[in-house]
Protein backbone atom coordinates (compact mmCIF):
# COMPACT_ATOMS: atom_id res chain seq x y z
CA UNK A 1 0.00 0.00 0.00
CA UNK A 2 1.56 3.57 -1.00
CA UNK A 3 1.58 6.21 1.19
CA UNK A 4 -1.69 8.27 0.51
CA UNK A 5 -0.13 11.48 1.26
CA UNK A 6 2.51 11.34 -1.78
CA UNK A 7 -0.29 10.36 -4.31
CA UNK A 8 -2.25 13.29 -6.35
CA UNK A 9 -5.96 14.08 -5.99
CA UNK A 10 -7.07 12.09 -9.00
CA UNK A 11 -5.30 8.76 -7.83
CA UNK A 12 -7.01 9.36 -4.46
CA UNK A 13 -10.39 10.24 -6.00
CA UNK A 14 -10.00 7.03 -8.20
CA UNK A 15 -9.32 5.21 -4.55
CA UNK A 16 -12.36 6.43 -3.22
CA UNK A 17 -15.07 6.39 -5.58
CA UNK A 18 -13.37 4.49 -8.29
CA UNK A 19 -11.84 5.31 -12.14
CA UNK A 20 -15.20 6.38 -13.63
CA UNK A 21 -16.83 8.79 -11.13
CA UNK A 22 -13.26 10.13 -9.93
CA UNK A 23 -12.61 11.36 -14.02
CA UNK A 24 -15.94 12.95 -14.25
CA UNK A 25 -16.04 14.85 -10.73
CA UNK A 26 -12.31 16.07 -10.97
CA UNK A 27 -12.60 19.28 -11.52
CA UNK A 28 -14.86 19.86 -8.50
CA UNK A 29 -12.75 21.62 -5.71
CA UNK A 30 -12.09 19.28 -3.07
CA UNK A 31 -14.52 21.30 -0.85
CA UNK A 32 -16.90 21.75 -2.49
CA UNK A 33 -17.40 17.76 -3.05
CA UNK A 34 -17.26 17.28 0.28
CA UNK A 35 -19.52 19.46 1.35
CA UNK A 36 -17.17 20.58 3.86
CA UNK A 37 -18.33 22.21 7.15
CA UNK A 38 -16.24 21.83 10.62
CA UNK A 39 -19.50 19.42 11.75
CA UNK A 40 -18.92 17.55 9.03
CA UNK A 41 -15.05 17.31 9.55
CA UNK A 42 -15.84 16.35 12.90
CA UNK A 43 -18.10 13.34 12.31
CA UNK A 44 -16.05 12.26 9.56
CA UNK A 45 -13.28 11.79 12.09
CA UNK A 46 -14.66 9.62 14.11
CA UNK A 47 -14.23 6.77 11.47
CA UNK A 48 -10.31 7.82 10.99
CA UNK A 49 -9.70 4.43 12.57
CA UNK A 50 -11.80 2.05 9.70
CA UNK A 51 -9.15 0.33 8.22
CA UNK A 52 -8.48 0.06 4.57
CA UNK A 53 -7.41 2.11 1.52
CA UNK A 54 -10.33 3.61 0.53
CA UNK A 55 -10.73 5.59 4.17
CA UNK A 56 -6.73 6.53 4.30
CA UNK A 57 -7.92 7.94 0.85
CA UNK A 58 -10.59 10.03 2.14
CA UNK A 59 -8.60 11.09 5.16
CA UNK A 60 -6.31 12.31 2.93
CA UNK A 61 -8.42 14.53 0.89
CA UNK A 62 -10.36 15.87 3.86
CA UNK A 63 -6.63 16.98 5.51
CA UNK A 64 -6.05 18.43 1.68
CA UNK A 65 -9.79 20.24 1.87
CA UNK A 66 -9.03 21.69 5.68
CA UNK A 67 -5.45 22.73 4.42
CA UNK A 68 -7.13 24.71 1.22
CA UNK A 69 -9.49 26.17 4.04
CA UNK A 70 -6.35 27.19 6.07
CA UNK A 71 -4.32 28.84 3.28
CA UNK A 72 -7.72 30.77 2.38
CA UNK A 73 -8.45 32.16 6.04
CA UNK A 74 -6.79 33.40 9.04
CA UNK A 75 -5.54 30.55 11.33
CA UNK A 76 -7.10 31.70 14.67
CA UNK A 77 -9.88 32.19 13.29
CA UNK A 78 -10.76 28.47 12.61
CA UNK A 79 -9.40 26.61 15.38
CA UNK A 80 -11.41 23.39 15.06
CA UNK A 81 -10.41 23.22 11.84
CA UNK A 82 -6.55 23.70 12.46
CA UNK A 83 -7.65 21.00 15.17
CA UNK A 84 -9.34 18.97 12.72
CA UNK A 85 -6.30 18.76 10.47
CA UNK A 86 -4.05 18.00 12.70
CA UNK A 87 -6.14 15.06 13.79
CA UNK A 88 -6.23 14.12 10.31
CA UNK A 89 -2.87 13.77 10.09
CA UNK A 90 -1.13 12.56 13.13
CA UNK A 91 -3.74 10.30 15.19
CA UNK A 92 -3.16 6.79 14.17
CA UNK A 93 0.41 7.12 13.98
CA UNK A 94 2.75 4.49 15.22
CA UNK A 95 5.74 6.69 15.79
CA UNK A 96 6.28 10.33 16.70
CA UNK A 97 6.56 13.06 14.01
CA UNK A 98 6.96 16.71 14.70
CA UNK A 99 4.74 18.87 12.06
CA UNK A 100 5.56 22.64 11.90
CA UNK A 101 1.97 24.84 10.22
CA UNK A 102 4.09 27.70 8.55
CA UNK A 103 1.74 31.25 8.59
CA UNK A 104 2.36 33.98 6.78
CA UNK A 105 1.69 37.81 7.86
CA UNK A 106 -2.20 37.77 7.88
CA UNK A 107 -2.01 34.21 9.83
CA UNK A 108 -3.19 31.91 7.01
CA UNK A 109 -1.13 28.47 6.31
CA UNK A 110 1.69 28.82 3.63
CA UNK A 111 2.69 24.94 4.25
CA UNK A 112 2.78 21.93 6.95
CA UNK A 113 6.12 20.57 6.79
CA UNK A 114 6.67 16.86 8.93
CA UNK A 115 9.91 17.94 9.97
CA UNK A 116 11.03 15.87 12.44
CA UNK A 117 10.22 11.79 12.87
CA UNK A 118 11.06 9.75 15.56
CA UNK A 119 10.22 6.54 17.36
CA UNK A 120 7.37 5.04 19.93
CA UNK A 121 8.03 7.36 22.26
CA UNK A 122 10.01 10.36 21.28
CA UNK A 123 11.24 12.48 18.22
CA UNK A 124 14.35 14.58 18.32
CA UNK A 125 13.51 18.53 17.52
CA UNK A 126 16.74 20.83 16.31
CA UNK A 127 15.77 24.44 16.74
CA UNK A 128 18.11 25.38 14.12
CA UNK A 129 16.52 23.22 11.23
CA UNK A 130 12.90 24.90 12.45
CA UNK A 131 14.56 28.46 12.30
CA UNK A 132 16.32 27.64 8.85
CA UNK A 133 12.71 26.41 7.96
CA UNK A 134 10.58 29.52 8.80
CA UNK A 135 12.99 31.57 7.07
CA UNK A 136 13.38 29.99 4.16
CA UNK A 137 9.23 30.07 4.12
CA UNK A 138 9.17 33.48 4.86
CA UNK A 139 6.90 32.85 7.73
CA UNK A 140 5.80 34.67 10.06
CA UNK A 141 4.16 32.66 12.76
CA UNK A 142 4.73 28.94 12.97
CA UNK A 143 1.83 26.34 15.11
CA UNK A 144 3.45 23.46 16.28
CA UNK A 145 2.25 19.77 16.70
CA UNK A 146 3.77 16.72 17.54
CA UNK A 147 1.54 13.19 18.27
CA UNK A 148 1.79 10.65 21.46
CA UNK A 149 1.07 7.23 19.90
CA UNK A 150 0.10 6.23 23.42
CA UNK A 151 -3.00 8.10 23.13
CA UNK A 152 -2.31 10.23 26.58
CA UNK A 153 -2.08 14.02 25.26
CA UNK A 154 -0.41 15.24 28.27
CA UNK A 155 2.45 17.61 27.54
CA UNK A 156 5.77 16.52 29.21
CA UNK A 157 8.56 18.73 31.07
CA UNK A 158 10.76 18.30 27.57
CA UNK A 159 7.47 18.96 25.40
CA UNK A 160 7.49 22.02 27.32
CA UNK A 161 10.89 23.31 27.61
CA UNK A 162 10.94 22.27 23.70
CA UNK A 163 8.35 24.66 22.99
CA UNK A 164 10.02 27.34 25.17
CA UNK A 165 13.31 26.65 23.50
CA UNK A 166 11.52 26.93 19.43
CA UNK A 167 9.77 29.98 20.75
CA UNK A 168 12.89 31.83 21.66
CA UNK A 169 14.40 31.08 18.79
CA UNK A 170 12.55 32.28 16.39
CA UNK A 171 11.61 35.31 18.27
CA UNK A 172 15.17 36.45 17.41
CA UNK A 173 14.42 36.16 13.65
CA UNK A 174 10.96 38.08 14.34
CA UNK A 175 8.77 34.71 13.71
CA UNK A 176 5.70 34.37 16.29
CA UNK A 177 5.00 30.97 17.83
CA UNK A 178 1.07 30.71 17.98
CA UNK A 179 0.54 27.26 19.48
CA UNK A 180 1.89 23.80 19.69
CA UNK A 181 -0.66 20.86 19.57
CA UNK A 182 -0.20 17.44 20.90
CA UNK A 183 -2.45 14.83 19.08
CA UNK A 184 -3.42 11.55 21.00
CA UNK A 185 -5.62 8.82 19.10
CA UNK A 186 -9.01 10.10 18.45
CA UNK A 187 -9.66 12.80 21.57
CA UNK A 188 -9.23 16.56 21.18
CA UNK A 189 -5.66 17.85 20.47
CA UNK A 190 -4.52 19.63 23.05
CA UNK A 191 -3.34 23.16 23.02
CA UNK A 192 -0.52 24.83 24.96
CA UNK A 193 -1.98 28.27 24.41
CA UNK A 194 -5.26 27.05 25.40
CA UNK A 195 -3.52 25.83 28.86
CA UNK A 196 -0.78 28.60 29.47
CA UNK A 197 1.91 27.10 28.38
CA UNK A 198 3.35 29.30 26.05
Amino acid sequence: MPDVRHLDRNTLLAMLVGEDLATSVADVPTRQLFGLDSNAVARETEAQYLVGPVFDAARELLARALAEQMQSRELLSTPAVVREFLRLRLAGLAHEVFVVLLLDAQNRLIDAVEVFRGTLTQTSVYPREIVKLALARNAAGVVFAHNHPSGVAEPSRADECLTQTLKNALALVDVRVLDHFIVAGVSTPLSFAERGLL
